[in-house]
């Protein structure tokens, strides 16, 4: 069973030393991370900054809606062939307005869908939190397993931490 351990921090430097002190006991990285309402850098605290793959969302969307242009416009014009003044059946001028639309659409679609994803929308498990982290304490919150938890409070602690949560 998982618990999560929050320990609040009025300084910023507290803080940092807090995520020393979980990386010194042992805990990987992506284990534990900063709760904030004060921006700060990314990595300012010595924490895990994930690598994003939004990127590859669009370029596969547009890749798939182009496709599906291709097949929709091809097979109408061979589905039901005009010919007019002995022009070919299948007209690439024609097609390039609804190619750039479909890959357009879906490459929209699917970065939508990828910033929900990459978001990780929604979290079906919240965890831990304290409302004074948006009145500007820093909170470092860490889940662990149960055998652990009195680690990861010790570290906190150690750091100078106002207060500990548990849940």
């Amino acid at each position: 069973m998982s618990k999560s351990v929050l320990g609040l921090y009025s300084d910023p430097n507290q803080a940092a030393d807090a995520m020393d002190a979980l990386k010194g006991a042992g805990f990987p990285l992506g284990t534990f991370d900063v709760l904030t309402g004060t921006p700060y850098p990314e990595g300012a605290f010595g924490e895990h900054v994930p690598q994003h793959r939004l990127f590859r969302f669009p370029a596969f969307g547009a890749i798939i809606g182009f496709t599906l242009a291709i097949f929709l416009t091809a097979a109408t014009q061979i589905a039901y062939p005009l010919v007019t003044g002995g022009k070919p059946i299948l007209s690439l001028f024609a097609m390039l307005v609804i190619l750039y639309e479909m890959s357009m659409l879906s490459a929209v679609i699917s970065t939508v869908v990828g910033i929900v994803i990459e978001s990780r929308l929604p979290n079906v498990n919240p965890g831990i939190y304290d409302n004074r982290i948006t009145e500007g304490l820093i909170g470092v919150v860490i889940t662990t397993d149960d055998d652990k938890s009195d680690t990861a409070i010790d570290a906190l602690n150690s750091a100078g931490a106002m207060e500990i949560k548990q849940a």
